[in-house]
């Protein structure tokens, strides 16, 4: 069966069953019901030596501690630079469904649009389309993988690109000066840090009160970067899932979250944001995010043990081993919802053919 984008199953007035989440998963608060709650902090200052940088410093370290997910604003990345690059996000899922599937990343691809991305192993399908690649490191760009239109992606992407991974490296100096360790250390933990771009686009949905955009995770790698547009949809949990905090929209800012390799290098001290994308039926939304990773042989594991703590890892791994665990624990959790899932779609399609009612003879013979 071809291809279908999410743009033209929005039209639907009912989901399909694949993207119908278990009642466990579905959303507890509502795309634009927000707090306040998750820190906006100013930059202005964090350059300079002084007491501003110092009181800064410490908002910033308390936000990890606290939710390990906080917004940006004075961040000196260029207002221009993310118009442009919203702009050409909005033109790409705007463009026919042929030219976007032109990118189609399946069949082990390194980049390129995903419809309904999903964890291999799942039953259910989140409500988004993505396009992605790599940007970092430099030598391992493939230009084939980034769109070629709306024109102008290429150099834009490149600029902003370089700007975000200079915000997040200035964001992990705070990090390791708060661990008392040299302010390159978790940088270069990271051996030779990758960024991947990830810009996701969620449409308009018939039954948001039945499906994720993008279901609960936490992002496996370092340090990330989001920017949003005004719609809302991003949530995070402190508290298992008991509760949903929706990120408030602020024009400008980026959403910086810890992933878990940066919790595991602060051996825990540092939250790991436990976050989900919820959608609407008024709406699409933009989001652009940059996720900062180490190379794949980096070692994972407590740069500092603060004392009277104990270790969060049992030994030292690589980045790789660590990932492949972490996908192997998520398909395990999701395996008995997927039976599940497949064993309920069986019994409606039996329910369906019993309810049919054999044709009379006449019917046969008409």
């Amino acid at each position: 069966m071809a291809t279908t984008t999410l743009t033209a199953l929005a039209q639907k007035k009912t989901l399909q069953q694949k993207f119908i989440r278990d009642e466990d998963e579905r959303p507890k608060v509502a795309y634009n019901e927000f707090s306040k709650d998750i820190p906006v902090i100013s930059l202005v200052g964090l350059n300079e030596a002084g007491a501003r940088r110092a009181e800064i410093c410490k908002k910033i370290v308390e936000a990890f501690e606290d939710w390990g997910i906080f917004q940006v604003v004075d961040h000196g990345v260029d207002s221009k630079l993310i118009s442009e690059m919203t702009r050409l996000a909005r033109d790409f899922f705007a463009l026919p469904e042929a030219e976007k599937l032109r990118f189609d990343m399946s069949g082990g691809k390194k980049g390129g649009f995903i419809v309904s991305s999903h964890l291999q192993g799942e039953a259910v399908q989140d409500w988004r389309e993505i396009v992605t690649y790599f940007s970092y490191p430099i030598k391992a760009r493939d230009y084939s993988r980034w769109p070629d239109k709306p024109e102008g992606w290429r150099s834009v992407t490149e600029a902003y690109s370089e700007e975000l991974m200079n915000l997040a490296c200035k964001l992990l100096e705070v990090l390791s000066e708060a661990m008392d360790l040299e302010k390159e250390a978790l940088a270069r933990a990271c051996v030779d840090m990758d960024q991947k771009v990830v810009v996701n686009f969620y449409p308009k949905c018939p039954q948001p009160d039945l499906a994720l955009g993008l279901k609960r995770h936490t992002d496996p790698g370092t340090i990330t970067l989001l920017h949003q547009d005004q719609v809302g949809g991003l949530q995070a949990t402190r508290d298992g899932g008991n509760t949903w905090t929706t990120v408030q929209p602020v024009e400008g800012a980026f959403v910086v979250n810890l992933g878990d390799h940066g919790h595991y290098l602060s051996n825990g001290r540092f939250k790991n944001a436990d976050h989900q994308a919820v959608v609407n039926s008024n709406y699409s939304r933009l989001s652009i995010a940059t996720f900062q990773n180490p190379a794949p042989e980096a070692i994972v594991y407590p740069l500092k043990v603060r004392e009277g703590d104990k270790l969060v890892l049992d030994e030292p791994i690589t980045f790789s081993e660590m990932y492949k665990r972490k996908m192997s624990k998520d398909l395990e959790l999701a395996r008995p919802k997927k039976l599940a899932k497949e064993k309920q779609l069986q019994e409606e399609e039996l329910k369906q053919e019993t309810n049919v009612k054999p044709k009379s003879f006449e019917e046969i013979f008409a």
